[in-house]
């Protein structure tokens, strides 16, 4: 790539199909980088990445999302140590989505995160895992049977989206009106992080804060043995009782975030199986080898490509001077690509000895939380899909010839994923 610095990283729809050699432009010029757009100074190192992510006293996540768009209500440039921290405290609740989990900083991070593992405890994740089996045969017995269809809406967005209502503990009689409303369609691809001007208006939030609200208040009314009571019934760290908001923004921001980028795991896992016959014969024959292949997935195709910092004192990482007030993405997908950490990151490799420290999930205090759940929804996927067929093929007359496929990609500065994939397959004999 001969130049970069020419190309808008947030605009340019040329970046969408293919990062990579743009991440690798900006590492080859230092893991630290200022792009000149927007200002914003582009993390493309893994060790780097780490540093700021475990850096909670010197960068806030209150633009995680949203990083330079629409830009912070005041200026923030030449301001001494304890100013941006002060100005953050007193415009936070000006910032686009400054109620929701990752936009939040220690204490109040602390205190809500807590209500969130109150919930995804090792055995309700347990017993989650355990109706996903059930859920998947349900979803495969249609979907499979034609011997061809569109992975993400027939399969991928209706199986995390029932995933997360069974661990939330929505009502069976309610899955239907959440599968109406949220159904994921190839179609409504703007969202957080789009090309588009309208970035910031499309969410399910809304939806998702009425339907909780009325379950906490219902279950708090008159709590049953349900999964919805111990939600309602959560108390804080210091045993105070959250308000019956706080619940609802994390339930809602746990349905909302976990089931889109889970969507986007399982049809990147699915085009990469896909498009390496021999890989998937591996995966057929050696089922123990799907974990490492979904950590590789993971690596190679991090569903968040970054997350977004605002540094409130003056600082470095690698040995590069951030000034107080300067806003930072930290690029996942930059990061788990760096030569430095991963050997020849741009191959594929199943069988990598180191996988499991990708940043796909982030790292330190804001490390998702939903991460098992993610990984188990990709294991069961695969293993059931490999269960019920005996091969797996991209569809060529939506994707083109083996040399010459045609992808779309979410439009997004944000995730990284597929619009739609079609597939083919042979039943299992």
């Amino acid at each position: 790539m001969d130049d970069f610095e020419a190309i808008d990283f947030f605009r340019d729809e040329a970046l969408v199909a293919d990062p990579y050699p743009y991440f690798e432009a900006l590492r080859g010029q230092c893991p630290v980088h200022r792009e000149s757009h927007h200002d914003v100074m582009m993390v493309t190192g893994y060790d780097e990445a780490v540093q700021v992510y475990n850096d909670t006293d010197s960068f806030s996540a209150c633009i995680s999302v949203t990083g330079p768009f629409p830009g912070f209500p005041v200026p923030l440039e030449g301001l001494e140590r304890d100013e941006v921290g002060e100005l953050i405290a007193r415009h936070r609740d000006e910032l686009p989505m400054s109620d929701q989990l990752p936009t939040m900083d220690p204490p109040t991070h602390t205190d809500h995160r807590a209500l969130l593992m109150r919930l995804i405890t090792p055995k309700r994740l347990k017993e989650n895992e355990a109706s996903m089996w059930h859920l998947a045969d349900g979803l495969l017995d249609t979907y499979l049977a034609p011997g061809e269809g569109e992975f993400i809406g027939g399969f991928a967005g209706p199986f995390t989206l029932l995933v997360i209502a069974d661990l939330l503990g929505v009502p069976d009689e309610d899955r239907e009106e959440f599968m109406r409303k949220l159904q994921h369609r190839p179609q409504d691809e703007a969202g957080i992080g789009s090309t588009g001007d309208d970035t910031l208006h499309h969410s399910p939030l809304e939806y998702l804060y009425g339907r909780f609200t009325t379950y906490i208040e219902e279950r708090r009314r008159e709590p049953r043995e349900d999964v919805l009571t111990g939600l309602a019934t959560a108390t804080f760290p210091d045993g105070s009782v959250p308000e019956v908001i706080d619940v609802v923004r994390v339930a809602a921001n746990l349905f909302a975030a976990g089931q889109e980028t889970t969507v986007r795991l399982l049809s990147s896992a699915l085009r990469i199986l896909a498009e390496q016959p021999e890989l998937q014969s591996l995966l057929r024959a050696e089922r123990d080898r799907i974990p490492s292949f979904v950590e590789e997935t993971l690596r190679a195709e991090s569903p968040i490509k970054g997350d977004f910092r605002l540094s409130k004192v003056a600082t470095s990482v690698g040995g590069v001077d951030i000034p107080a007030g300067t806003t930072l993405m930290v690029l996942n997908g930059a990061a788990n690509r760096d030569p430095r950490q991963f050997e020849d990151p741009a191959a594929f490799d199943a069988g990598r000895a180191n996988v499991r420290r990708h940043l796909a999930f982030g790292r330190g205090v804001h490390s998702c939380p939903g991460a098992p759940l993610a990984r188990a929804e990709a294991r069961v996927t695969l293993e059931r899909l490999l269960d019920r067929t005996s091969d797996i093929r991209i569809a060529e007359q939506v994707h083109g010839p083996a040399d010459a496929r045609r992808y779309d990609y979410v439009p997004t500065f944000i995730l990284r994923g597929l619009t739609h994939l079609n597939l083919e397959w042979s039943a299992a004999r």
